[in-house]
């Protein structure tokens, strides 16, 4: 645990260094450090949220300064989304609602500004795991769409097809559900995101285990229907 406080204290040291002094690129880079630390390291609910809404702060200066670019759109989204998944409250609707307004602002001006399909991967997500109407905005024929949009972009991605392929669970197709993780799990490592590809590929595993726990107990209880109605 120390370890791992240190790597993430000096990861974000590295993040804020480059952002005061390398421009742009630099800048999105630190959003994109940032996001996987607190995504994936910081466990404290409360904690997350407050990480969570000062990089969105920063990214959303970031994309006034820079209105023709995808990237600090899409990193402000996915921060806001940190903050919601964190709050797990009735805001946390209202934030997701704001999370697609941007991600859909990002996908007009580039889609493939965060890497081949991950925009697209988003939107599906968002889509597929929110309540419908009247709640929410959930549909799973527009998580669909932009699901298989990712995968088109990135045939052999991580986030395309983790994505996908948890869309696919959550809609009963269990085989190609487990078919898609599995290509996540081939997926090439991304030089630089070893936190975010390390932290999603934990995430790949766990929804494949549950998969597979879910078949065994649905095969298991098929088993004994069968066994029961032979047995007289």
């Amino acid at each position: 645990m120390f370890a791992l406080a240190v790597l993430a204290v000096a990861t974000l040291a590295f993040s804020v260094q480059a952002a005061d002094g390398g421009g742009f690129d630099a800048d999105v880079d630190a959003l994109a450090n940032a996001w996987a630390h607190v995504n994936y390291e910081i466990k404290d609910p409360h904690a997350e949220a407050a990480e969570a809404e000062k990089f969105t702060a920063r990214a959303a200066d970031l994309a006034k300064r820079n209105p023709d670019r995808a990237e600090p759109l899409a990193w402000q989204a996915l921060f806001i989304l940190c903050d919601a998944d964190a709050r797990h409250d009735l805001r946390s609707l209202e934030l997701a609602r704001t999370a697609k307004h941007l991600l859909e602002r990002a996908v007009r001006i580039d889609p493939n500004a965060l890497g081949p399909g991950v925009i697209y991967a988003n939107l599906g997500s968002l889509y597929a795991q929110l309540p419908g109407f009247p709640l929410s905005f959930g549909d799973a024929g527009k998580a669909r769409r932009y699901l298989e949009q990712a995968v088109a972009a990135s045939p052999d991605g991580l986030d395309s097809n983790y994505f996908y392929g948890d869309f696919l669970y959550r809609q009963g197709e269990s085989a190609k559900a487990i078919q898609t993780l599995q290509k996540a799990l081939a997926a090439p490592r991304r030089p630089g995101r070893w936190l975010a590809d390390g932290g999603r590929r934990w995430e790949v595993g766990q929804l494949l285990t549950k998969i597979h726990h879910k078949v065994k107990d649905l095969d298991g209880g098929a088993g004994a229907a069968a066994a029961s109605s032979h047995r007289f």
